[in-house]
């Protein structure tokens, strides 16, 4: 039984003279004594005699304080064993500390297997979803971009590099499908060269954080990087798989979107690479997006590094240096950048399409490279700026119930608030809670002193904002998100366009415009629940992401392969959209299956992910420097 009185006092010696006087005073002694023999009362009195010598012994030793002759010391070790003698004699055990019965341990193991069991179960179906949707692409779409999987054929909306399949394939890698990643391998390896050198246009963003990063996250999950690969917790069954074969495909790719670099005369980048020619152009209305500029360095940095070669780095960098130069509104940007004039353009600031990753890559190219020094340290600071612009100037609270959300400023910090959030701002919950604890848990940061004041509310305020991306699935009635939500909030009359979900206490702050109503299988949602079970270790964040996953699977899964974008979450049942957009299978599945797992695979402190869900791992070498 457990000892409610258990204290560490108990532990503390006694000496034998006090040992022998509490005895002595006890009234069960004092029986003893008289009706003791003779001999049980002299031996008695021979043990008193020799614990007066013993102890008079001592005290005239460490009173004298002589220790310069043998016989000082022998008398010295006499007392040190006669002490010993009489602790053994009279010493009572040590308690021991406090215990659970074994019936309620056994409890604890119990529960605790039986709830790794549960979620270990919740994993497969994942997987499951995985493989279905695999087979889908290549039973009616091997090849190309997209699968459009209720027509079961395939399309080319990103430059027809065969995007599906490098974008799935570290999810297979990670979820352990091998036989998918054998199908996938050959496609690569006989295919891929051969379109990189004749396609046309791509988008530089696009395919950085597709292809470039879903080739330099092969590489590394294949033992490409060996220095790095046992902190993935990835147990390897790959056999045959050649990884330098990932590494030279990235090398051939980059070098022609390196284009985008060389043909702008300023450090910003052209938005389009024609790939055979090696030639780059800006976007027909001439401007390049601030996110999309300033989310290709996770990707150019990491290849640097395990190719040897900086100038993949040294270009991707220089954007960030130089938009460290450029004026903001508390850290906040517009949405546009020239690459004429290295100026931003215009005045909207919003933290959705546009502008989102900008503020995601700030802190996670401080943290991939966070061990090269300070001359980094400037990424860290304009993101703790930004992420003060954001509570000050785009922070709100509906009403009647007080969701937190985050707004925009389509005409700057003078012009008025817009409660409009898009689905893509989701991603920022995990972005804080990663940005406060650099990866480890709450409890380590907390224990360690690590938390500064502006990282707790960063934290708090990831933790309220999850709750409304998840509410933004829970309102609607297939209990899937819409693209974008607006917020009630007071002074606005709008009301009417409610998510369907009419028991949602949260029905009358979300308002969902008949334009915005579809669903892409976007990802941001889950990816903020795994970073956020990763950092607080709550297990409600793993609940909230299986509801989402059972909405997707009753409501998106096509039969004949594939899983469906969605035209109107509102209403049942909903009209379906013929797209399975490549995140889903990169990102959306991958995040579920890593938060439904166990905590060493792809740890937060050892990797990042880049935009596209791409695990990179952090560096450590000189080209970080």
């Amino acid at each position: 039984m457990q000892d409610i009185h258990y204290d560490n006092a108990k532990f503390r010696r006694r000496s034998p003279l006090k040992v022998i006087t509490q005895a002595l005073v006890t009234s069960h002694i004092r029986y003893c004594c008289r009706g003791c023999s003779t001999g049980k009362f002299l031996m008695l009195l021979m043990i008193l005699g020799l614990t007066y010598l013993i102890t008079h012994k001592s005290s005239d030793h460490s009173a004298s304080n002589i220790h310069l002759n043998s016989a000082a010391n022998v008398g010295h070790k006499y007392v040190k064993e006669g002490v010993s003698i009489i602790d053994k004699i009279w010493r009572k055990p040590p308690r021991l500390p406090p215990q659970l019965p074994p019936d309620e341990a056994q409890n604890v193991s119990s529960s605790l297997e039986e709830q790794r069991l549960h979620w270990f179960s919740r994993k497969q179906k994942v997987k499951e979803a995985f493989v279905h949707a695999w087979s889908g692409y290549k039973n009616h779409a091997m090849g190309y971009d997209e699968l459009m999987p209720l027509s079961q054929r395939g399309t080319d909306g990103l430059g027809g590099l065969g995007a599906t399949i490098v974008d799935s394939l570290d999810t297979a890698i990670i979820m352990g499908a091998d036989e998918i990643v054998y199908e996938a391998v050959p496609w690569i390896e006989k295919q891929l060269v051969e379109r990189i050198e004749k396609k046309g246009q791509v988008n530089l963003f696009e395919t950085t954080i597709r292809v470039l990063g879903g080739l330099l996250s092969a590489y590394h999950l294949s033992r490409g990087d060996k220095g790095t690969i046992s902190d993935s917790g990835i147990p390897m069954t790959l056999k045959g798989v050649k990884s330098e074969i990932f590494l030279e495909l990235a090398k051939t790719l980059a070098d022609r979107l390196l284009s985008a670099f060389a043909s702008s005369p300023t450090s910003i980048p052209f938005s389009d690479v024609v790939l055979h020619d090696h030639s780059a152009h800006p976007a027909p209305d001439g401007l390049s997006s601030t996110a999309e500029v300033s989310t290709l360095q996770l990707e150019f940095n990491y290849l640097s590094e395990i190719s040897g070669d900086p100038k993949y780095r040294s270009k991707a960098m220089k954007v960030l240096e130089h938009i460290r130069s450029l004026p903001k509104v508390e850290g906040l940007v517009p949405i546009h950048i020239s690459p004429h004039s290295g100026q931003f353009n215009g005045e909207n600031i919003r933290l959705g399409s546009r502008g989102d990753s900008y503020y995601e890559y700030l802190i996670k190219v401080w943290i991939q490279q966070k061990n090269s020094g300070n001359q980094l340290n400037y990424l860290y600071q304009m993101y703790e700026e930004a992420m003060r612009g954001v509570r000050h100037l785009l922070v709100r609270k509906s009403i009647p119930r007080g969701l937190v959300f985050v707004g925009e400023l389509p005409h700057g910090s003078n012009g008025s608030f817009s409660p409009k959030m898009d689905h893509l701002v989701c991603f920022l919950p995990g972005t804080l809670a990663l940005g406060a604890t650099k990866g480890i848990t709450k409890k380590k940061a907390i224990e360690r002193n690590l938390l500064t004041p502006d990282d707790l509310e960063n934290l708090k305020l990831a933790e309220d904002l999850a709750k409304t991306c998840f509410e933004m699935y829970a309102i609607t009635s297939t209990g899937l998100a819409p693209e974008i939500a607006y917020f009630h909030i007071e002074g606005d009359s709008e009301g009417g366009l409610d998510g369907g979900n009419k028991s949602s206490e949260y029905i009358d702050d979300i308002i969902i415009k008949h334009n915005d109503r579809h669903n892409l299988l976007r990802p941001e949602t889950v990816e903020s629940l795994f970073v956020l079970h990763r950092v607080t270790e709550d297990p409600k964040y793993r609940e909230w992401g299986w509801q989402i996953f059972e909405a997707f699977e009753k409501y998106t899964k096509v039969d004949s392969g594939g899983y469906t974008s969605l035209d109107d979450v509102t209403l049942i049942p909903p009209p379906r959209r013929d797209k399975m957009e490549t995140f889903f299978l990169g990102e959306t599945l991958k995040y579920l299956y890593l938060l439904f797992g166990d905590e060493n695979v792809i740890p937060l402190d050892k990797f990042v992910f880049n935009t596209e869900a791409h695990p990179l791992p952090i560096i450590w070498s000189k080209y970080s420097a």
